[in-house]
């Protein structure tokens, strides 16, 4: 079956989302350590949950990313799904746009 725009744009969305995701969790972790050191006696909880943060939304973006390729070479309506998913934490609005075009395009998926 042919592949339209939908597929290629949901794929082209969660590889920026998953790039995305995993520069804001290196920052998030960067600035969880920094606050974990500077402020461990006012606010302890905060670099904890920073540090937290950051390695999960690391991990979301390479799912997004692996998911991203993946879907762009190969069909595998679930696999794309599950990317625009993880996309969807680093950046509200793309993820959600990625998962309408992967849902819009589950007839191309063999």
């Amino acid at each position: 079956m042919r592949r339209t725009w939908k597929t290629k744009t949901a794929s082209i969305l969660m590889i920026v989302g998953g790039f995305l995701g995993v520069i804001f969790g290196i920052v998030v972790a960067a600035m969880g350590f920094a606050s974990g050191a500077v402020l461990a006696e006012v606010l302890p909880v905060l670099g904890v949950l920073l540090e937290g943060i950051g390695p999960g939304l690391i991990a979301l973006g390479v799912v997004a990313i692996v998911a991203g390729v993946v879907t762009r070479r190969k069909n595998n309506w679930g696999l794309a799904l599950a990317g625009a998913i993880c996309s969807l934490f680093p950046i509200l609005p793309l993820g959600v746009v990625a998962i309408i075009f992967a849902s819009m395009g589950k007839k191309e998926y063999a």
